[in-house]
């Protein structure tokens, strides 16, 4: 007598009858789909360990875009920004007002409308004067001065080492806390102190590059995509360039 072959069909029909005794109350093990098959891997790695491969490729990676909101002091800033290791541009936008910033090694440039500049220019001069000089200045990238107040302050939103050195360190115990999607890619979350110290979600999809980050304190949210994705960057022409001089109106 020839024996019969078991086939791939039957044994899979046999392992999905298996499978379906446990809706009947029988415990077996093996049948639930595993959520880090096909992935990178970085989602059977405890929290901190996520963490330190996330920063290690996120500061090695030559350029991002990071979107969304940051809490910093009493004020609120929306933040759409495009990074990489030689500068940065995007816009900012905080109490009502946006501005685009433009960085190129250590020259940062501001440019936003008239309005922008006519809270502040010249505070304590003549209505003239201050219309004249929020004219001047009004769409036109106008040059930081490096000694300006202004500028470690806004440097920061378009310096990626220091912005993401600032952003991706979550807060207390860390723990995994369940996978998830972000724009189509699955993810594995950690978090800090169970979310109240802050909550990332970590790519399981090719690099694992930080995707989504609820700061702790509710200090905002924030994105990251476009990871390794270069863009050029360059001074404005001095027709579009205005030089304030030493310090810029307090604003």
């Amino acid at each position: 007598m020839t024996p019969i072959r078991q086939g791939r069909n039957h044994s899979a029909a046999l392992a999905s009858a298996m499978c379906a005794l446990a809706v009947t109350g029988t415990v077996l093990t093996g049948c639930a789909e595993d959520p880090n098959e096909g992935t990178n891997g970085v989602g059977r790695l405890s929290a901190e360990k996520i963490q330190a491969k996330t920063r290690s490729v996120a500061e090695s990676a030559g350029a991002v875009r990071v979107h969304g909101n940051v809490v910093s002091g009493e004020r609120t800033y929306a933040l759409d920004m495009r990074l990489k290791d030689e500068g940065g541009e995007g816009s900012v936008t905080s109490e009502g007002a946006t501005f685009r910033l433009l960085r190129v090694g250590e020259h940062l440039f501001l440019k936003a409308d008239a309005e922008f500049w006519s809270h502040g220019a010249g505070q304590g001069g003549d209505g003239e004067g201050d219309a004249a000089a929020a004219s001047k200045l009004g769409g036109k990238f106008v040059k930081v001065p490096q000694g300006d107040p202004s500028y470690k302050k806004f440097s920061g939103f378009t310096d990626k080492g220091v912005l993401l050195d600032g952003l991706l360190t979550l807060h207390g115990k860390l723990a995994t806390d369940g996978h998830d999607e972000q724009a189509g890619i699955r993810t594995i979350r950690i978090s800090g102190d169970k979310g109240s110290g802050g909550t990332l979600e970590v790519s399981l999809e090719g690099k694992p590059y930080p995707l989504r980050l609820e700061r702790a304190g509710g200090a905002g949210t924030l994105t990251f995509s476009a990871w390794g994705q270069d863009f050029s960057l360059r001074e404005p022409e001095k027709s579009e360039t205005v030089d304030y001089g030493r310090q810029l109106p307090a604003s």
